[in-house]
């Protein structure tokens, strides 16, 4: 057997690195899992408080707040990336020639 098939644990990837490795490429990555944690959290002691309401629309509003958040970080994430690449290089770089 050839020693490239073989495992080896260097090649795995944490779950730390991994994270790492995921805000670095993606800096609102991280702001995005914070606010899903935020308003789950907030959710969750609303439910405390929620009065007449049942159970499963509490649950309801707090996945749809949640995944809001979620993709409203990923959107300026994709926003800020594109004008990173391309709109920032095409009309910065020129003016200095």
């Amino acid at each position: 057997m050839s020693s490239d098939n073989q495992w080896s644990a260097e090649e795995e990837e944490g779950q730390l690195s991994r994270l790492i490795r995921k805000s670095r490429d993606s800096p609102f990555f991280p702001v995005g899992i914070a606010g899903f944690v935020a308003v789950v959290s907030y959710g969750l002691y609303k439910l405390k408080y929620r009065r007449d309401q049942k159970m499963s629309i509490h649950l309801i509003h707090m996945r749809v707040a949640a995944q809001g958040f979620v993709v409203g970080a990923v959107t300026i994430g994709v926003l800020y990336s594109m004008y990173k690449d391309y709109i920032k290089p095409r009309f910065f770089n020129a003016s200095k020639k």
